[in-house]
């Protein structure tokens, strides 16, 4: 099953669809006084830009793409190293590594974010930026990375996109780095079905990305207009009808949130105290965006048994969100004679096999959130899960 997004997914992304069909123009650029040219792609990137404060937006075909465009627009050169938790989807790494950039794994915390006091142990000469992922749509601690960051005069690179519409002390998330990506997917906190975005103030990061992600051109408002292009280019820009259903969804982004916020703290109240467990570290409890509820256990055997009565896994067993499980991955970092596999990153490796994720909004099992609730779940089926949870809870205990 997919994200929240898609379970509110109704009349008003069909009508927006509807118009792009009936105008014709399927693709972003058009003229600006043609009433037919319905400009959904400048409009979503308007919208999304003044809903998260920031000056530039750039809509891209994914989060991956985006990433791309992103870090290219960096500077980012073959060789640089990034900084990047062990924990998070394998396109953060992918990207990086598609740019000839290499991915270097730091350690995560209780929060299952980039832990900000690993960060110094990773860096080396070629160091050039950190890229943190704010997972499961909890902020990452980003004082402290910024601090960091400040301290070595690195950018900053947030990947939000499991984090859509998240804050951090009143800051949404993508707007305290250098720039941030996002995601549309079927998974995220909207959907556009797929679909990507870029914020930034940097006028000079919005340029370049423009230029990357459409053939070196330059950003312009209609029609494309010849130009003197100064670097290459790749084809990663948003349809139209994908920015109509991305449009739509924006709308009710607000409402979504309050809505996971609510139903999560019902899941977690009716959950109580459990012996042996706790919930994770969240670093800004208001600004998360509620799309799952991560358990930690003091055992991982505890962890294991609970996950399996559950029907679901621990987080250390789960798909390519975890380092040593993207046997890709892995297999490009053994070629450059980097650290791979499990035990790279210990405490890493012993956080996930205490976790467990309880869905909330995003019901997926490629995140071992197999079990739990989604947007729509009513009162009487959440207290039915947090009973189940708490009864495989009890049954382990009793068996330890």
């Amino acid at each position: 099953m997919p994200g929240p997004g898609w379970y509110w997914i109704g009349e008003e992304e069909k009508r927006e669809v509807l118009d792009v069909m009936e105008s014709g123009h399927l693709v972003r650029y058009g003229k600006l006084d043609d009433p037919g040219f319905k400009q959904k792609t400048r409009l979503f990137e308007k919208e999304f830009a003044e809903y998260n404060g920031a000056r530039h937006a750039l809509a891209t075909a994914s989060g991956a793409t985006a990433l791309v465009a992103a870090m290219k627009a960096m500077g980012l050169r073959p060789g640089d190293e990034v900084i990047v938790p062990g924990y998070g989807f394998v396109a953060t790494y992918s990207a990086a590594v598609f740019l000839g950039v290499v991915p270097v794994l730091a350690e995560i915390g209780d929060d299952l974010n980039l832990d900000p006091e690993d960060i110094e142990r990773r860096l080396t000469p070629k160091t050039k930026a950190i890229v943190p992922i704010h997972m499961l749509g909890n902020p990452c601690n980003m004082a402290a990375i910024m601090a960091v960051a400040d301290k070595h005069g690195l950018p900053v690179l947030e990947d939000v996109c499991q984090a859509t519409g998240g804050t951090y002390h009143g800051s949404k998330l993508g707007t305290i780095g250098l720039a941030g990506v996002f995601s549309f997917n079927a998974f995220k906190v909207i959907t556009a079905g797929d679909g990507g975005m870029i914020v930034t103030d940097s006028a000079e990061l919005h340029e370049r990305a423009f230029s990357m992600h459409d053939q070196g051109y330059h950003p312009f408002e209609g029609a494309k207009q010849p130009a003197v292009r100064n670097e290459l280019g790749l084809k990663l820009c948003m349809t139209e009808l994908t920015a109509a259903v991305g449009r739509a969804q924006l709308r009710k982004l607000d409402q979504i949130l309050s809505t996971l916020r609510r139903k999560k703290a019902k899941l977690k109240e009716a959950i109580g105290p459990i012996p042996g467990a706790r919930f994770r570290t969240l670093n800004d409890p208001e600004g998360e965006c509620a799309t799952l509820c991560t358990v930690l256990f003091d055992r991982a055997d505890v962890a294991a048994r609970v996950a399996s009565l559950l029907e679901t896994r621990t987080v250390d067993n789960t798909g390519w969100h975890v380092y040593d499980r993207m046997d890709h991955f892995m297999r490009y970092l053994k070629e450059q004679g980097r650290p791979a596999g499990q035990g790279t990153l210990p405490r890493t490796d012993d956080i996930l096999g205490r976790s467990i994720n309880l869905s909330v909004g995003v019901v997926d099992g490629g995140l071992g959130a197999a079990f739990g609730i989604n947007i729509n779940s009513t009162d009487a089926e959440i207290e039915r899960a947090a009973e189940q949870f708490r009864n495989a809870c009890a049954r382990t205990a009793n068996v330890a």
